[in-house]
């Protein structure tokens, strides 16, 4: 089935059209002026400050301070610092501990003193919520490397974790590929156990210093907790008698599976932890500073440094480029800019360069399949995703390429990928099939944010309305796709969002997807979350919601109105239909009146999410893309089917 367009018609608030079609065109001159040359666009992915107290740290550790990088860092996490003296994981958020402490700790490395007007507090808030012994098991890691924490009391982790078959439980597959890169390196880093004193204490953020490491309760045997308790403690017994060769074995083979990750830039996985973490246990294996990997690694890191104006240095957890290049190509076709615009057919060039073309560790549970699709970052041919496939061919469709065969044959790749990926539930996880194993989120270790890959709405979204724009929308796979969408319904109408916030992010992405795969925007479903969007549009006439609505329902739908989410909600509405409804029609009037005057937007609210609640995103490019795909198709009306129908 193709997917036809629907011309647009005169809405009841013609003024709105207008001031949209102004808008519009200011946005795209600014999202042009933003293209770099090569043909990507790239935002700041903003985090929070563990990034940048672990890369002092990190530099601490291996004897490479350089003060004008610790002053920069430093000021940073200082101007990130809440008035009561803490630190949150996202912009507006309540205090977090363990973010607190490393910032701390941090600061305390720059030079900061304990009784500082700014550093008190913190030490004060610290105790109050337990001490460091609350903190979570990775912020406690750091310490130990330090002497600020007992290597006892943090979780084993055994090397000979690598020697576990990909069917046996708990084997490094069947862990999120985020945290397969960083549990590795941290097996060898928990059986060397290094420590290097700083050359202070930590004691005021101690609870209690005369006792700093209190034993944890252990949990009834019964309960899931309280075996795995009981499994590390075993484990804590093996470290005593393991077999010494078996042991060295494990450790040589860490490394190899290591560095045989690394990409081309010296980078793993296009993201910062697992950099960092690989840099460290390959310099505790013996490898020195100088050494071709450890020196590419290092130098990698430094491309996650983005240095402000002010002198302050943030640190990225990974870039965008792909994502954001497709997101933003999209954007523009929609907008109305020609599909043989030099900016849209530069950036599909780059983005045709970008794809992955040997097989990764996903071909652990699809060996047979070849490869084929794209990465988020730069430089990722271990992880290529299936979330960034699906838009990076809905927006190769987009242009009109001068060599068109070349774009069929990378697109035909990817379909193909990405159908040999769907899960057997019918649905698509982002980087593996099948990745649901209950057990590691379980481990004692797994205190840091979700550790698994299961399939979610978001993903199976924009791989169906993928599929619908390759003509496929009568594929069985598709319906399958479709059929695990509609039962994934919330009862109040709307979808959760496991990689944007959250049921706002989820709903947009699944009400276009569900329309371009057939489904009657008068259906029960697409009603329901159409009532859903409209029940929880501000006053204000934009939408938002808050980080908090991953831990409690209440604030589903909830939050300061963002440019990013308004547009998330308009383009479900505008594919349910509603172009002329009066929701649709405040929600384009909020973006009209809150562009600035260079045809952007500000967002200082974090709308992205990595680990739903535990670690969220703000991508400063959110803010510009989809208001542009909002009111492109407010303007222009719902895209068509790509450049021509396809037969299934």
């Amino acid at each position: 089935m193709a997917v036809t367009a629907v011309g647009p018609s005169e809405p009841h608030g013609t003024g709105t059209l207008d001031a949209a079609r102004e808008a519009t065109a200011r946005a795209v001159d600014h999202l042009l002026s933003r293209q770099d040359e090569q043909g990507w666009w790239k935002g700041d992915l903003e985090t929070n400050v563990t990034m940048d107290a672990e890369d002092l740290m990190l530099r601490q550790f291996l004897g490479l301070r350089d003060p004008a990088t610790f002053d920069a860092a430093a000021r940073h996490i200082r101007s990130r610092q809440r008035p009561d003296g803490t630190w949150a994981t996202f912009y507006g958020g309540p205090p977090e501990l363990s973010a607190t402490v490393e910032a701390y700790a941090a600061l305390r490395l720059a030079g900061d003193a304990p009784d500082a007007p700014h550093m008190a507090p913190a030490a004060a808030w610290v105790r109050e919520q337990g001490g460091i012994a609350a903190a979570r098991v990775f912020t406690r890691i750091w310490l130990a490397l330090f002497g600020w924490w007992k290597w006892d009391d943090t979780p084993e982790l055994p090397p000979e974790l690598i020697f576990l078959p990909p069917w046996f439980p708990l084997n490094i597959y069947d862990f999120g590929c985020w945290a397969r890169q960083t549990i590795v390196p941290l097996t060898v880093v928990s059986a060397k156990r290094p420590v290097r004193p700083a050359p202070f204490t930590l004691d005021e953020l101690h609870a209690d210093p005369a006792r700093p490491n209190p034993p944890r309760p252990l949990a009834p045997a019964a309960t899931w907790d309280g075996a795995f308790q009981r499994l590390d403690k075993a484990l804590r017994a093996y470290r005593g008698v393991a077999i010494r060769p078996l042991r060295r074995a494990a450790l040589k083979s860490c490394a190899r599976w290591i560095i045989e990750r690394q990409e081309n830039d010296g980078c793993w996985g296009g993201i910062q932890p697992p950099a960092v973490y690989s840099i460290i246990a390959l310099h505790l294996l013996g490898y020195d500073l100088d050494h071709p990997v450890l020196r590419e690694g290092l130098a990698s890191l430094d491309r996650y440094a983005v240095w402000r104006e002010d002198g302050s240095r943030m640190i990225e957890a990974c870039q965008s480029p792909v994502w954001d290049t497709c997101l933003a190509a999209v954007a523009l076709a929609d907008a109305g800019v020609e599909p043989d615009h030099p900016a849209l057919v530069k950036a599909a060039d780059w983005l045709l360069a970008e794809e992955v073309r040997r097989p990764g560790d996903w071909a652990v549970r699809r060996p047979d399949l070849p490869p084929g699709g794209w990465a988020f970052e730069f430089h990722n041919d271990n992880y290529p995703d299936i979330d960034d496939t699906a838009e990076v061919i809905l927006a190769l469709r987009r242009v009109r390429h001068p060599d068109s065969a070349r774009v069929d044959e990378a697109v035909a790749r990817g379909v193909r990928w990405t159908l040999g990926m769907q899960s057997k539930n019918g649905a698509w996880a982002a980087f593996d099939a099948e990745n649901t194993s209950p057990l590691p989120n379980r481990l004692p270790f797994c205190d840091f944010g979700e550790v698994i890959d299961p399939p979610s709405a978001d993903v199976t979204a924009h791989v169906v309305e993928m599929l619908a724009y390759e003509g496929r929308s009568l594929d069985p796979r598709t319906r399958r796709g479709v059929a695990w969408l509609l039962d994934e319904q919330e009862p109040g109408g709307a979808w959760f969002g496991r990689w944007g916030t959250n049921y706002v992010y989820g709903t947009g992405a699944v009400v276009p997807a569900l329309v371009a795969a057939g489904i009657s925007p008068a259906s029960p479903a697409v009603r329901r979350a159409v009532a859903w969007l409209e029940s929880v549009q501000n006053e204000d006439g934009g939408w938002g919601e808050d980080q908090r609505s991953y831990p409690d329902r209440e604030w589903a739908g909830r939050g300061a109105s963002t440019a990013s989410q308004t547009a998330w909600a308009l383009m479900a509405l505008l594919a349910a239909g509603e172009r002329d409804g009066k929701a649709v029609e405040r929600g384009v009037a909020w973006l009209v009146e809150t562009q600035q005057p260079d045809g952007s937007w500000d967002e200082p609210y974090f709308t992205g999410t990595g680990f739903p609640w535990d670690f969220s995103l703000n991508y400063h490019l959110y803010r510009q893309v989809f208001p542009v795909t909002a009111l492109g198709r407010y303007v222009h009306g719902e895209p068509a089917a790509a450049t021509a129908p396809r037969s299934a």
